[in-house]
Order: C-alpha cells, then sequence, then structure tokens
C-alpha cells in the first residue's frame, strides 16, 4: 500500500478506537437516572418528543424513529421550528427528550419555558451535567466523552455516537418493558424486507389446488417423475386413497436411486419414497419454514392441513421470490 493509503487505515482505527472508548465514558449513565427515563417514556400517555439541534438533531430524529418502531410511539420536532409554531404539535401527555452536547444550545434552551409551562417531563440528554438544559430538566442522562475523534475536537463525532447509543439503549429497554414481539414489530415495517421476514407466513406463497405436486401412492416413479416436471417444485407429494399424505419423493432421491437400477415403469413410488418427511402448517411464518429448511437441508416443504392432507408446497426458489430469502 502506498503512504497515503496506510494513513487512511492508521486514522481509521484511531476513530473507532476513541469511539469504542467513548461507549465506555457512558456506561456508568446506566444508573437510576437511565431507569427513571425509561420509567417516564413507559408510563407517557402521549408521545415522547425528542428535539435537538445540528448534529443532535440527526442523532435525535434517529433516536425518535427507533423508539416509534419498537413501540413507542415518538416524532422529532426541530427546535428551531418549535419557537415558530411546531411546539402546537406537542401536548400535555407528551414526555420531551431534549438533547445537546453542550446543554446551552439556544434553539432548544429557548423552548424550556414553554415545556415547563405545559407541565411536561423534560429529560435532557448533555455531555454537561452542569448545563441550563441539564439544570432544567425533569430527569438529565450524561452523555460526557473524554474525546472526541475528530483531531480538532471541533466536529461531533463520538459524542454524537455516545448519544446515538444511549438512545438505543433507552429504545431497547422500553421494548423490553413493553413486551414488544416480532410481529408488532412487523406490523410497523411492513413495506421493507424485515416486514417480508416476519409478516409473510407459507399460505402467502406456496402452490396449491391444480399447482400442487400430487400423486398416489400406487402411482409408479415414472408417474412420479412426470407430475415434478409439470409442477416445477422438484418434489411431489405422495398421499394414500383418504389423501393423506404418507411421504415425499424429490429430484434428490432420483439421484439416489439411480444407482439401484430400478425400473422406473414397474416399481411403486411408494416403496422408494421419502416417509415421515418434514412438513409445516399454512400459518407457519415464512421465516420459520427458511430456518428449517437450513437446519434440515432441504429444498422444499409439503405443506399440511390438520387432517395431514397435503394441500400446498414450495421451495426455496418461492421464499427468494418473495424477499425472505
Amino acid at each position: 500500500m502506498t503512504e497515503q493509503a496506510d494513513e487512511f487505515i492508521r486514522q481509521g482505527l484511531r476513530v473507532l478506537d476513541i469511539e469504542r472508548e467513548a461507549i465506555n465514558d457512558i456506561t456508568p449513565s446506566i444508573d437510576q437516572n437511565f431507569v427513571h427515563a425509561c420509567q417516564a417514556m413507559l408510563g407517557c400517555k402521549g408521545r415522547v418528543v425528542v428535539t435537538g439541534m445540528g448534529k443532535s438533531g440527526h442523532i435525535g430524529s434517529k433516536i425518535a424513529a427507533t423508539l416509534a418502531s419498537t413501540g413507542t410511539p415518538a416524532f422529532f420536532v426541530h427546535p428551531g421550528e418549535a419557537s415558530h409554531g411546531d411546539l402546537g404539535m406537542i401536548t400535555a401527555q407528551d414526555v420531551v427528550l431534549a438533547m445537546s452536547n453542550s446543554g446551552e444550545t439556544q434553539e432548544v434552551v429557548s423552548i424550556i419555558p414553554v415545556i415547563k409551562r405545559l407541565g411536561l417531563t423534560l429529560i435532557s440528554m448533555t455531555g454537561n451535567p452542569q448545563s441550563t438544559l441539564a439544570r432544567s430538566s425533569n430527569v438529565h442522562i450524561n452523555v460526557a466523552v473524554q474525546n472526541e475523534a475528530c483531531p480538532l475536537g471541533l466536529a461531533p463525532t463520538a459524542s454524537t455516537t455516545a448519544a446515538l447509543v444511549m438512545g438505543d439503549a433507552l429504545a431497547v429497554a422500553l421494548l423490553n418493558a413493553r413486551g414488544f414481539t416480532a410481529d408488532d414489530f412487523a406490523l410497523s415495517h411492513p413495506g421493507g424486507s424485515l416486514g417480508r421476514r416476519l409478516l409473510l407466513r407459507v399460505s402467502d406463497l406456496m402452490h396449491a389446488g391444480e399447482r400442487l405436486p400430487k400423486v398416489e401412492q400406487k402411482a409408479s416413479i415414472k408417474d412420479a417423475l412426470l407430475e415434478i416436471s409439470r409442477k416445477g417444485l422438484g418434489m411431489t407429494s405422495i398421499v394414500d386413497e383418504q389423501d393423506v399424505l404418507l411421504g415425499v419423493f424429490t429430484d434428490g432421491d432420483l439421484r439416489r436411486i439411480l444407482d439401484l437400477q430400478v425400473d422406473l415403469h414397474e416399481t411403486s413410488i411408494a416403496s422408494v419414497m421419502t416417509a415421515r418427511c418434514i412438513t409445516v402448517t399454512a400459518d407457519t411464518l415464512a421465516a420459520e419454514a427458511l430456518k428449517l429448511m437450513e437446519d434440515k437441508k432441504i429444498n422444499g416443504l409439503i405443506v399440511v392441513n390438520p387432517q395431514q392432507c397435503p394441500i400446498g408446497a414450495f421451495n426455496m426458489h418461492d421464499l427468494l421470490r418473495a424477499g425472505v430469502l
């Protein structure tokens, strides 16, 4: 590598070291004040209103989004806009989380009297416990760090990392206290891959009806192979006279029996099928089905009803198309 490349790496590693140390700096702040902040937000009848200016504002916006997506209703209000009408968005049922590393940011400090007049609980997150914002708060969380990663000590770097981590700590503590589940999370993320992984069920992607590969136990291997080719899932289910699932036959099974030199036209599929095969129900989460397939190293699954009759089938390609894989 060139001398410049070496310097890039050295600086990158230096920043990581400083920001790791910043997280260590705020570890003692997971204390009784942290507990009081969690209790205030957990007991909030309205929303958690997060505010902050500049880089603190960007971090505050992310914290608000994380809170909202994990069960704590929250939104971000820009303190500059708050002084020009947006304070009307805040109600007497809300809790305010104000962020400022110095604790003296004019735009944030200027709205403290209004917050107090409304009788709201004010939680602050600053790097200066003696600041105006910290002293005016009902609860203060200290996120002071020893050094910024910026060599000039000017650009907020380690301090914003500390504030972000503390916000995540609050959000996760509240998530746990609320008993927030994966299904709850999916309901607030219906549009992305997270939503697909968490909301999609086997019934949403399985091949059913005429698209379900199925032959009776008396069918020959040739008949089963034709059914596999027609339905294109690389497998077929085998059923008895009452349509109860007896087993499955896959492309992999075919490769194994070729060495046995069986008669494909005369040998019954029931004699070479995989009996007691792994199945799922229609309401199984697609993500659970994927985990099962990965654990068992199989490429497809048969879906059965309570009577153990096959009602659908799917494979890894279906999971891939649905965005689960």
